[in-house]
């Protein structure tokens, strides 16, 4: 949805942490969103990203206050290594338990990315603390793809967080190497699914799916948080709908 940067150096894709807003912060790269949540009972992480950068998130963990052990379960919402990579390492380190969709299990095995502890259905939750995650399969970016959405409190108001676990439309053509038979309509299904959905933090599962970057500066510099924009989703997946019709 946001133009792309071109990097020279992994490093260059730092991006200093910040709480997005309630219980929420980005502690990831520009090519690789990561999540953490804080449920008050431990810590949920989303995508560690790509195992080359695993050491920015871990950092950024730290620099933020949290302690990495405190991981209690690591949510994978596909299975493409710039999102999974780091995720046997960082299990490794700190004990936590492994999430994927169930139909991207086959994948994270077969390539030896990680061994998922827990296989992620439609409908399926995880609580942890003061924190629900409602998970949805949303497929057509990959087979399992998932989807997921929970409540955050900022200010004494209760705002509803979600993303859309697989936006890309890059794997929708037939040169992608992991491109399947009716990806394209899954896909678009998805999209269709997605929009009946309330959400007021639209999380990106890249930076440029919700001008990450920019949207910290504006909180850093001027307080405001436009990140709370109960508009942005259905505008996103509008965006998501119309390239992926374009393709043919």
């Amino acid at each position: 949805m946001y133009p792309k940067k071109k990097l020279e150096k992994d490093y260059e894709g730092r991006i200093a942490p910040f709480k997005i807003t309630g219980n929420v912060y980005f502690v990831g790269t520009y090519q690789e969103s990561t999540h953490l949540i804080d449920t008050g009972g431990g810590l949920i992480l989303i995508d560690p990203g790509s195992h080359a950068k695993l050491y920015l998130v871990i950092e950024s963990i730290w620099e933020l206050g949290f302690k990495p052990k405190d991981i209690m379960y690591i949510i994978n919402t596909h299975w493409h290594k710039d999102h999974t990579g780091g995720t046997e390492a960082l299990a490794a380190i700190t004990g936590a338990e492994t999430l994927i969709g169930e139909f991207d299990a086959e994948y994270v095995k077969d390539l030896e990315i990680f061994n998922p502890d827990i296989l992620i259905k439609d409908g399926d939750t995880l609580a942890l603390g003061n924190t629900s995650i409602k998970f949805m399969h949303t497929p057509g970016h990959t087979k399992g793809t998932i989807s997921f959405f929970f409540d955050t409190e900022e200010s004494g108001k209760t705002y509803r967080a979600g993303m859309f676990g697989g936006a890309g439309a890059n794997s929708l053509v037939p040169e992608f190497k992991t491109y399947y038979e009716g990806c394209r309509r899954d896909y678009l299904n998805s999209v269709s699914k997605l929009s009946n959905e309330k959400v007021d933090v639209f999380l990106g599962n890249h930076t440029w799916n919700n001008n990450t970057e920019g949207k910290a500066e504006i909180l850093k510099n001027t307080g405001e948080n436009p990140f709370i924009d109960s508009g942005e989703w259905t505008k996103f997946l509008i965006y998501c709908k119309e390239r992926c019709e374009k393709l043919g």
